[in-house]
């Protein structure tokens, strides 16, 4: 059992951590200041390409799911789902919509951002969220702002030129929509410039999310759920790929000086769902008191990559819309059982797991709905201990802690009853 000290070392703020706070403050005044001197506002889901919206002058985007994660984290989740709760929304729906719903019709009183300014265009997709259409589609009516719906075949397979080709020509709609509603003209330059960014950015993710390997690990699933942020909020920008830039090289650094953030690890999982944003301190240390480190998660080693894969897809420098198509599917939703197997299979094997958590979310069905059988080849085919725990990524009212580490440490038991077997034998 680790002492005091270590559990507290589970999730402390960096010096990346206190630069992340700075960009993620700036976005957010940025995007109100921006919006309040007259620029044209999206919002978007968080699989929407913003690089798109770096081809026009003045056109700046929210993405209503990150507002609604950094309200949970910061503790005001259930109180804005009240008030959409009030309203006659279920609280069996998203907690993100909920959240969302309820900051944005009390004009985002309550929200650690003041909200987001009201939207020009709502930009949704079909293939990462299954209530994200009838969700975006509530503002339409209501406000009557146009929704623009990009229609993304799901995939059981890697993306198909006749898909690729269907996405690229919806591109163009959403294209020339903006420029009829903004009056601005769209320059693919920009576009260019900002994917090179992204790039860099990428690429230096990578190189953060495999300090993994090392033993112990040089970072925690919380970091990386933590520093996913300003990738939905800065995409596109030198301030992204500076930042993960710099984070990577905070990670690399603290290993070569035998500074890790579970120094006593003796089991390291993986995480299989979105974040628990309002749990993620109290989550860390707990575990980092078991001398758990959660060291990879598929909801954040999925960026970057296309299906059922771990390794970056870089931006070769062609045809910015070619690339950005054929990146639509990066996120796990979108992804097949045997998609899903493949990469989860590969973060086991690189990277030295010894036990999964699969989080059943009870707001997100289409990443939780394969799970089970998920677990089941994880176990069955790798060998790999695994098991259910019940969350809520924003909704604590819908997660229990004991009953989540009573199963937690029923697998961590396993995994020693293993190691005691293999030794024996």
């Amino acid at each position: 059992m680790a002492n005091e000290n270590t559990a507290k070392s589970g999730h402390q703020k960096t010096a990346a951590g206190r630069r992340l706070s700075k960009i993620m403050f700036n976005d957010y005044m940025n995007l109100h200041q921006k919006a309040g001197e007259g620029a044209f506002v999206v919002w978007m889901a968080i699989v929407v390409p913003a690089e798109l919206f770096s081809g026009f002058e003045n056109v700046v985007y929210g993405v209503p799911e990150s507002h609604a994660a950094m309200s949970a984290g910061k503790g005001v989740g259930p109180l804005q789902c009240e008030k959409a709760e009030k309203m006659g929304y279920s609280m069996d729906l998203c907690s993100y919509a909920r959240i969302d719903l309820g900051t944005a019709f009390d004009g985002g009183k309550d929200s650690p951002t003041m909200g987001l300014p009201k939207p020009h265009l709502i930009v949704s997709n079909n293939n990462n969220c299954s209530l994200l259409v009838k969700w975006f589609d509530i503002y339409h009516r209501t406000w009557g702002v146009p929704h623009f719906i990009l229609d993304v075949p799901f995939c059981y397979e890697p993306q198909n030129a006749r898909d690729l080709d269907y996405i690229v020509t919806q591109y163009r709609d959403l294209i020339r929509t903006i420029e009829n509603l903004s009056g601005q003209t769209f320059n693919i330059e920009r576009v260019r410039e900002a994917l090179e960014n992204t790039r860099d950015a990428l690429a230096n993710w990578k190189r953060f999310l495999k300090t993994a390997a090392s033993r112990p690990a040089g970072l925690t699933a919380f970091d990386s759920f933590v520093q996913m942020a300003p990738y939905l909020t800065s995409r596109g920008t030198k301030t992204l790929a500076d930042h993960y830039r710099l984070l990577a090289e905070e990670a690399e650094d603290n290993i070569a000086k035998g500074i890790y953030p579970v120094p006593n690890e003796r089991y390291r999982l993986l995480w299989d769902n979105i974040a628990p944003w309002h749990q993620l301190s109290r989550m860390s240390s707990r575990l980092a008191s078991l001398d758990v480190n959660l060291i990879s998660a598929s909801y954040t080693y999925c960026i970057g990559t296309v299906e059922g894969e771990l390794d970056l897809f870089a931006y070769d420098g062609g045809d910015p819309l070619v690339y950005l198509a054929r990146m639509q599917n990066s996120s796990i939703c979108p992804h097949g059982m045997s998609l899903r197997f493949r990469a989860m299979r590969r973060a086991i094997e690189d990277w030295g797991v010894d036990g999964v958590i699969f989080a059943s979310n009870r707001s997100c069905k289409v990443y939780s709905i394969m799970q089970m059988d998920m677990l089941k080849r994880v176990t069955n085919e790798l060998g790999i201990p695994a098991v259910m725990i019940d969350v809520d990524h924003a909704d604590m009212r819908k997660y229990s802690e004991e009953q989540s580490f009573t199963r937690i440490e029923a697998l961590l038991e396993v995994i020693d009853a293993r190691r005691k077997e293999a030794k024996l034998s």
